[in-house]
């Protein structure tokens, strides 16, 4: 596998994998589209072993995950045993939890993670917040996701850019790609326009 490479995000196939079949039958398609990695998520319940064998039998990586935040603050062990399981280096958690979503929250997040996550880059991994719109809200002149960027250890804490979440929250794209390109492991490159009032995205 290349230093960098595109890969599949199984969030956007997460209705063809709910079982350990469905989960293979996608691989097989997937792989058949010329795809040599993806992210791993929301996968229905499948043991880490398994899902090892059947990326190997099928030739794909897994290269980076969706976690939940609330397995790694209470299981990060079991999260780091999964990902040396996959020999996938990349941590990232899809959103930012609802309680967090305010100025305080940003904060308050911003360092709790960078507490919470640093077991993870002990052991190898990295950690990545992944983006959606709301983090362009702006709070005393600020964004969330400047309040993130700003207040949390860089060395802990990395950024999962999803470019079409940053126009959709009337954000630059390239602007954010590189404000970040130091603590970024990972990018979701997806197109964002407008066609009249209606929003066309690939």
């Amino acid at each position: 596998m290349p230093a960098s490479a595109i890969g599949a995000q199984l969030y956007t196939l997460r209705d063809f994998t709910k079982t350990p079949d469905d989960i293979r039958q996608t691989f097989v398609k997937v792989r058949c589209l010329g795809y040599e990695a993806v992210q791993a998520s929301a996968l229905g319940p499948i043991e880490p072993a398994e899902l090892a064998a059947i990326g190997k039998d099928e030739g794909l990586k897994i290269v980076a995950t969706h976690t939940s935040y609330q397995r790694i603050c209470d299981e990060v062990q079991a999260v780091i045993d999964e990902h040396h399981t996959w020999g996938c280096r990349h941590v990232a958690i899809g959103g930012l939890p609802q309680e967090y979503r305010n100025c305080e929250g940003f904060s308050r997040f911003a360092a709790e993670a960078s507490v919470a996550a640093r077991p993870l880059v002990d052991a190898g991994l990295t950690f990545s917040y992944h983006n959606h719109s709301f983090e362009l809200e702006r709070f005393d002149g600020r964004t969330g996701l400047e309040i993130l960027c700003e207040e949390s250890d860089p060395d802990v804490f990395s950024f999962e850019i999803d470019t079409y979440w940053i126009q959709h929250g009337g954000g630059n794209p390239v602007t954010w790609l590189e404000r970040l390109r130091e603590r970024m492991h990972i990018v979701h490159l997806k197109d964002m326009v407008m066609y009249g009032s209606k929003q066309l995205y690939a």
